[in-house]
């Protein structure tokens, strides 16, 4: 075994055309690091609907400039297969290590298979990206990025030419198309050929950003913004600026671009203590608003000020802007469908209903949200928000963050806030509290036994509410194709139980639906609410093992 490890790590040795991770490899090679060599060589980054994310590093389990250039030399066969020859595929990539080296592999790749290739000028928002491909009639795009995964993932997403990302079965054919590329010697790739895009494409895309504010409309609130050292500040602040919003105050410690990211133990606002600095920051500066953006901004976080929160300030949960921004549409008076994934609050639902707009729930994740016809607005609860489908079909935390900031200075015109909104919507449709059960794995099989010892034996009652129905989503719905999944339906809750799709995670979506009788009963209802959550994450921690 060790001999065929070995021979295998030789021959990826032979054909990689890094120099960083030759070196890495050939150091392990010569270290006899068999457990290093094993752990790199153990199979290959699978590509699928997020297409490739992993850790950077020599060999097929890692993210590397060879891993790179088969998973281009793949969609490349796959776009001229779909008869796509001579067709554009714009690239896009963040601030994070290799990805400027990954970006130029992809270029070269589509080049010499005969695509044209066009890189935006600089790391830029997966927005812009997702733009561009509408906005250059592009047949593909892809995006080098790991969003707010650690410092030392990166990751590769693609979209085809309706702008929104792969879904089945073209990414089962894109993967067969990269297991079946040869040596890499045998791809080309020119030294030159593509476009380096100019400020263009971006300035197109700011300009639409101003289409999500009503004309008119207030433009009052003040906010503090950090970009957790992603590349969301420029373009952010441009946004804001050309729709006359007051400047952001800026985190600085996190407003520029580095790849460490080294203020967060994770670059995720929902992760703690992500948000401390810009809290912080804001019991100085005192705004309306705290956003945040993930490092590739097409997520957004809010946080509002609430005295009896701890420091003062409080994250708002995805399902909570959620919700707000519906509101808000619905109070503008749009038209269209409002769609969110399987794992949000069902309270959208309810805001849809009442309004006589249509409604549509997904599998997770915007490739599904963004194909909803007639869609207006879609959101899902890990922060993402899509309210310009039109020009952005996938979520987009730079007008999501301008949405937000409209309806912070409506309801600051009138004397309110967000937390008055969502007492309102409490009232109306009843309180939707929804938290997470997420437990990250440094062995995946965990995650394989726990949804297995679920499916065997599922829970008949949670924090003592019954289950009244469970599905497995593996053999998909009457609305919803197969996923890895588990939902339960319990009296006046719902729990969704599935693995990570982008990260070694189990995830457990939990909501409570609980009846406000009136302005005074908020407060019980919350606790009421706080408890059932509580007791169903426990209840389901030890169902799953976990």
């Amino acid at each position: 075994m060790q001999q065929d490890l070995i021979a295998r790590a030789r021959t990826w040795l032979a054909e990689d055309p890094d120099p960083e991770t030759r070196e890495e490899l050939a150091a392990l090679l010569d270290a006899g690091d068999h457990d290093a060599l094993a752990d790199r060589f153990a199979g290959t980054l699978q590509f699928g609907t997020a297409g490739l994310r992993g850790e950077i590093g020599a060999g097929p389990m890692r993210m590397n400039r060879s891993v790179v250039i088969r998973a281009a030399a793949g969609l490349a066969a796959y776009l001229t297969g779909q008869g796509h020859s001579g067709g554009l595929v714009v690239i896009g990539y963040d601030a994070r290590y290799r990805s400027a080296d990954f970006a130029r592999d992809t270029a070269a790749v589509m080049t010499g298979a005969g695509l044209r290739a066009a890189v935006l000028p600089r790391p830029l928002p997966t927005p812009v990206l997702a733009y561009a491909i509408r906005h250059l009639g592009a047949v593909a795009g892809v995006e080098v990025t790991a969003s707010h995964n650690p410092p030392r993932d990166n990751g590769y997403k693609v979209y085809l030419g309706d702008g929104s990302q792969i879904v089945p079965p073209a990414d089962a054919e894109i993967a067969a198309a990269i297991d079946a590329v040869g040596p890499l010697d045998g791809v080309p790739r020119p030294e030159s050929g593509w476009e380096v895009l100019g400020d263009g494409v971006l300035a197109a895309y700011l300009a639409r950003t101003d289409s999500v504010l009503a004309p008119g409309s207030p433009r009052t609130a003040r906010t503090v913004y950090t970009a957790l050292h992603g590349v969301g500040t420029s373009v952010l602040t441009t946004a804001f600026a050309r729709a006359g919003f007051p400047e952001p105050v800026l985190v600085a410690e996190q407003a520029d671009p580095d790849p460490a990211f080294p203020t967060v133990a994770f670059p995720n606002p929902e992760e703690p203590g992500a948000m401390d600095l810009a809290f912080a920051t804001a019991r100085r500066a005192e705004p309306d608003l705290v956003i945040a953006n993930d490092p590739d901004a097409d997520r957004c976080a809010v946080a509002v000020p609430d005295p009896s929160a701890e420091g003062g300030w409080r994250m708002l949960r995805g399902d909570e802007v959620g919700a707000l921004l519906a509101a808000h549409l619905v109070d503008r008076g749009v038209t269209g469908v409002f769609a969110e994934s399987i794992v949000s609050s069902s309270l959208l639902g309810r805001i849809a209903e009442k309004a006589g707009l249509g409604y549509e729930e997904t599998l997770t994740g915007f490739k599904w949200i963004a194909r909803v016809d007639g869609l207006r607005y879609g959101y899902e609860e890990a922060l993402g928000y899509c309210v310009d489908p039109e020009g952005v079909r996938d979520k987009d935390g730079i007008t999501a963050a301008l949405l937000v900031a409209e309806l912070a200075s409506v309801l600051k015109e009138r004397g309110r806030t967000l937390l008055d909104l969502l007492d309102d919507l409490a009232l109306e449709h009843g309180l939707h509290a929804t938290d997470q059960l997420s437990v990250r794995v440094e062995d995946l099989t965990v995650i394989a036994n726990a949804m297995r010892r679920l499916r065997e034996n599922p829970p008949t009652a949670l924090a003592g509410l019954p289950v009244t129905s469970a599905q497995d989503l593996a053999r998909g719905t009457d609305r919803l194709p197969p996923t890895d999944g588990l939902r339960y339906r319990l009296t006046g809750a719902r729990v969704i139980v599935r693995p990570s799709g982008t990260e070694p995670k189990l995830k457990c979506y939990l909501e409570v639906v609980v009846p406000v009788s009136g302005r005074d009963g908020l407060a019980e209802a919350r606790e009421t609410a706080a408890e059932l959550l509580s007791g169903i994450k426990r209840d389901l921690a030890t169902a799953a093992g976990i």
